[in-house]
């Protein structure tokens, strides 16, 4: 199920971003959803209304979707290993100190 959500929302947002960027902004934009070459299907100001209310169910139809998808996974990383925060520190390797310096060889014994 989640799998088909994650589908579905990946669809959703490709589709958010291109009527994002098909709407006539204040500074020009890519404005083709408002040029009148394309047969004049429908006025200027239905176009922008269209893809207004289009920008307002997708956005709301991915926010469901973000929410919905955090709540199925809330609980999904526990006892992955992926959280650095909850492993223990790695054992260091053996530290590298300075060797003692060897006792120096025992004298024979002398005896008279």
């Amino acid at each position: 199920m989640i799998t088909v959500l994650l589908f579905l929302h990946l669809f959703v947002t490709l589709a958010l971003i291109g009527t994002v960027l098909i709407q006539r902004s204040e500074g020009g934009g890519l404005g083709i959803g408002s040029s009148q070459g394309m047969g004049s299907f429908m006025s200027g100001r239905g176009t922008a209304n269209l893809l207004t209310r289009t920008t307002s169910v997708l956005a709301g139809i991915f926010m469901l979707l973000s929410l919905t998808l955090a709540v199925l996974n809330r609980g999904a990383s526990t006892g992955s290993g992926h959280d650095i925060l909850a492993q223990p520190p790695a054992p260091a390797a053996a530290a590298s100190a300075p060797a003692l310096p060897a006792a120096p060889p025992a004298a024979p014994a002398v005896t008279h």
